[in-house]
């Protein structure tokens, strides 16, 4: 993992716990984590600590009174992604019969990647990899799969 260590895993319990995870690595796309982790509170609370329903149903008044709060990173198109992300984890946790089913469900790590690259929005490579690691699934240890990715 990187040189601060490896960050905490989860053992969701809940949609919304994959959400929040997936959510963090959205907003720290191209950012600081240091910033994404001190407006972390105020994210999740903005977030409506991340209740996948909920935030699936955030129409553009929220969208636009989320741009405007200070508690959270203002970035509309991140903001728009995450609320995207949230109605397509209710529907891959509806079409599989669990969001862990459906991680699962694909044969290995490079495959999970590349469908979770494919499904949701700003989650990259290294985003998926932290996600995966974070909730719990099967990565391969963090040097080999930076090496791989070196070639």
């Amino acid at each position: 993992m990187p040189e601060y260590g490896a960050p905490p895993q989860v053992k969701p319990k809940r949609l919304g716990d994959y959400l929040e995870v997936m959510s963090k690595a959205v907003f720290q796309s191209g950012m600081s984590w240091q910033v994404v982790n001190k407006k972390w509170d105020g994210i999740r609370d903005a977030f409506r600590d991340f209740d996948a329903e909920a935030v699936a149903r955030l129409g553009e008044r929220e969208i636009d009174a989320l741009t405007q709060d200070t508690r959270v990173i203002r970035n509309r198109r991140k903001i728009e992604a995450i609320i995207e992300n949230a109605n397509k984890m209710l529907a891959l946790e509806a079409e599989h019969g669990g969001f862990r089913k459906y991680l699962r469900s694909h044969g290995g790590f490079e495959a999970t990647v590349a469908d979770l690259r494919k499904q949701f929005k700003f989650v990259g490579e290294s985003g998926c990899y932290i996600f995966l690691y974070i909730v719990g699934e099967e990565v391969p240890p963090h040097e080999e799969w930076e090496a791989s990715r070196k070639k």
